[in-house]
């Protein structure tokens, strides 16, 4: 059997063949890239199954969903994709939501690639006059991502997270359906999350580094800011504090209000954002604890939400100390996330050579609890 181009099921497509096609993919003026995954599936003679075959063959074995699949499958990787600059690239060639200010993605590859340059610091400050850095962007950012792609599609993937990731792409898209996220507390942070990365890398059986790039939009006038909480109960001197600000801020410490409070630890912005203005930003947070056993990778939501697909949490183990089972957790209690779920279940994650990442497809919610948890082998 074949699927487009005569390509063999079976047969790993090379890095060629997939970036010929998201290439194709990210040019096309008329219509989102779904239609025409779609259009690779259900039309066989079809121009989208000729050129696109490298990236639906893989899936010829699901009963149905084979579009959102891969669809989810590319958000999730363009999710992925550290650099900040790449990652907003990638989410315009590709019309992965939600587009700059509140708007929809445009016909033309260029004209998407324009609409970056509203996006504050992210390609410059001051932003650029032309999309000459979005292409530049573009170039290394399609070639890493054809990269992963060829590598996961040749690796035989569960396909049921990517399914679940395609579907709310297309939710946030469709405004008749749009996510919103409860109410938040009166001690919210004023901002909420479009978008939220964090790379926990492991050293023996804890976090030595946690790395966390955000996107934000800002809930109200005046937001400067963001309070971090990743090293709470550090009672030792502010100057110490083991908090690195990376990208567009920088670690303003203070002194608890009273004797042995934990230090107050706020990632300064480079500027006072207005209410509805964007904003990314990265930090890095070390764990001088390295004997102390983790039993998960936590994100507490002290803020107004992230939004579906927003979040995405890896995990890099220490080689030498692979836990013996990971799964991810959403809205639990404490004793509840440390429950290992069944064989079969979908919230297990194969650990593998110890990589391993999960992008929550629902939104998360003010007040909320969202992770990844583990189980190490015993001694």
């Amino acid at each position: 059997m074949t699927i487009g181009m005569g390509e063999p099921v079976g047969r790993a497509a090379s890095r060629a063949e997939v970036e010929a096609a998201l290439r194709w993919l990210a040019k096309r003026k008329d219509g989102e890239p779904l239609r025409f995954l779609r259009a690779a599936v259900d039309e066989p003679a079809s121009e989208s199954a000729a050129v696109l075959g490298s990236l639906v063959a893989p899936t010829v074995s699901l009963p149905e969903a084979r579009a959102f699949a891969v669809w989810g499958l590319l958000v999730d990787e363009i999710g992925a994709a550290g650099n900040s600059r790449h990652h907003n690239t990638l989410m315009a060639a590709f019309r992965v939501p939600p587009a700059p200010g509140g708007t929809g993605w445009k016909a033309t590859l260029g004209d998407r690639f324009r609409q970056l340059m509203v996006l504050p610091g992210v390609f410059g400050d001051p932003p650029p006059t032309t999309a000459a850095p979005m292409h530049q962007a573009w170039r290394w950012s399609l070639s890493a991502l054809a990269d992963r792609l060829a590598d996961k599609l040749a690796s035989e993937p569960d396909w049921r997270p990517y399914i679940d990731i395609g579907r709310a792409a297309v939710e946030i898209a469709d405004e008749s359906v749009a996510w919103r996220a409860r109410a938040a507390s009166k001690g919210a942070q004023p901002l909420f999350v479009e978008r939220m990365l964090v790379t926990a890398v492991m050293h023996r059986r804890t976090v030595g580094r946690r790395i966390t790039e955000r996107d934000i939009v800002a809930c109200e006038d005046g937001v400067d800011g963001f309070n971090a909480h990743a090293l709470t109960g550090w009672t030792h001197d502010p100057e110490e504090l083991p908090l690195a600000a990376l990208w567009a801020c920088r670690v303003v410490a203070s002194p608890g209000a009273h004797p042995g409070d934990p230090v107050l630890a706020r990632l300064r912005f480079r500027r006072t954002l207005r209410k509805g203005e964007r904003y990314t930003f990265v930090s890095e947070a070390l764990d001088g604890h390295i004997e102390e056993e983790r039993k998960w990778v936590n994100v507490d939501i002290d803020h107004h939400g992230i939004a579906p697909g927003g979040l995405t949490i890896q995990l890099a183990f220490d080689a030498k100390h692979l836990p013996e089972a990971c799964w991810w957790y959403a809205e639990q209690l404490e004793f509840e996330r440390t429950r290992q779920p069944p064989d079969g279940d979908s919230h297990l994650l194969p650990v593998g050579d110890g990589f391993v990442r999960h992008t929550f497809a629902d939104g998360c919610h003010p007040r909320e609890d969202y992770g990844i948890a583990f189980r190490w082998k015993s001694s």
